[in-house]
C-alpha cells in the first residue's frame, strides 16, 4: 500500500483492525489477533502494512486536560496583514514546538490560521496571547474564543464500510 492510498485499497478486516485500535491502542497483536480470527504474525502483518501505507501515524492515550491542570480551551484565529511565505514559514515552525498549541490549521475564510491552545488559567494564556503570538511579524488580528463547555472531543475518525 502506498502512503496516498484510500480506504478502497483496504478490505474487511483492516478496516476493522482500525476501528479496534481506534478504541484501544493497547492491543497486543495475540488480543487483537483473537479478536479478528487471525494469529498473531499475519495481524501483525497487516498492522505492520497499515502503518506503512500511513492508515495509522500515532498511537496515544486520550489524557483529561482538567486533571492536568488546564482549565482553560482557547480557539484563537490569527489574521496576517501581510501574506508571504517567510512570515507564514516562521509562524509554523514557533507554532509547532509550542506544547500549548493542541492544533494549528491553515484555513480559508477571514483569517488565515485556526489554532487550538489550553493554558492553566487566564494568567497564563494571556501570557501566551502577549509573549508568543504578539510578537510574531505580520499579524493584524488575534481573535480568541474561549470554550464554556466541551460537547463533544474526540479524535476518532469513523471507518468507512466496505
Amino acid at each position: 500500500m502506498e502512503a496516498n492510498s484510500s480506504a478502497r485499497d483496504i478490505d474487511a478486516i483492516d478496516r476493522k483492525i482500525l476501528r479496534l485500535l481506534q478504541e484501544d491502542a493497547t492491543l497486543s497483536n495475540a488480543t487483537l489477533g483473537e479478536q479478528l480470527s487471525l494469529s498473531t504474525t499475519p495481524c501483525w502483518r497487516r498492522r505492520k502494512r497499515l502503518e506503512e501505507a500511513g492508515y495509522i501515524i500515532d498511537y496515544q492515550a486520550n489524557l483529561n486536560r482538567r486533571k492536568l491542570g488546564y482549565q482553560i480551551l482557547a480557539f484563537v484565529s490569527v489574521r496576517f496583514s501581510v501574506h508571504s511565505d517567510q512570515a507564514a514559514d516562521n509562524f509554523e515552525s514557533i507554532i509547532r514546538l509550542r506544547p500549548e498549541v493542541l492544533s494549528c490549521h491553515k484555513i480559508t475564510g477571514g483569517a488565515d490560521y485556526l489554532l487550538q491552545i489550553v493554558a492553566k488559567d487566564l494568567d497564563s494564556y494571556g501570557d501566551f496571547i502577549e509573549r508568543i503570538l504578539r510578537k510574531q511579524p505580520g499579524i493584524a488580528e488575534i481573535q480568541s474564543s474561549l470554550a464554556l463547555r466541551e460537547i463533544k472531543a474526540t479524535t476518532r475518525l469513523e471507518v468507512p464500510q466496505d
